[in-house]
């Protein structure tokens, strides 16, 4: 039985192809990847990071495709380490302490997340100026200063607008305590 060129052709093809992909399966099982190449471990404390390859490419020549070479990292709660009552010349100031998973999380459900461990640690601290003082360094204090010790939140600082808090550097009517 005589094949077409076209078949001929169509069947090497179809051959490469399979012989390609029962190399990278065999490239991928001696490798030992995780799904969606996916590592976790436990660093120092008790905070979790995820390490995520990407599985795609980055770049393409003449066939051949470029491993990734940066893994993204992916910071896990608990974002609160502890909470901790000082007095101070003001009154009483919550010390929040983060985790490094609290400093350096890009979850956007983090902020919330966070906030519920800071109340599961110390009910008292549920107030909407408290909430309203660790928002804010949540949000700005974690980019200016990341490796403050604490955040320190005072019960007795009043309520105000965001853009006020923003711009007391989140410690409304009166300075930061330390």
């Amino acid at each position: 039985m005589r094949t077409s060129p076209v078949g001929g052709r169509t069947a090497r093809i179809f051959a490469a192809a399979g012989a390609g992909c029962v190399v990278t399966s065999l490239f991928l099982v001696a490798c030992g990847s995780e799904p969606h190449g996916t590592v976790s471990s436990t660093v120092a404390g008790p905070s979790t990071t995820e390490v995520i390859a990407d599985s795609a490419p980055t770049s393409a020549s003449r066939g051949s495709s470029v491993l990734p070479t940066t893994p993204t990292v992916i910071y896990r709660p608990p974002f609160i380490e502890r909470v901790e009552w000082t007095e101070t010349e003001v009154g009483p100031s919550l010390s929040v302490f983060p985790t490094t998973s609290g400093r350096y999380t890009q979850d956007p459900t983090g902020m919330a997340a966070a906030w519920a461990e800071v109340v599961a640690l110390d009910p008292s601290a549920d107030t909407p100026g408290m909430q309203a003082q660790f928002d804010c360094h949540w949000r700005f204090a974690r980019i200016i200063e990341p490796e403050k010790p604490s955040w320190n939140l005072e019960p007795g600082r009043p309520v105000v607008a965001e853009e006020d808090m923003i711009g007391a550097r989140c410690n409304p009517g009166f300075a930061e305590e330390y």
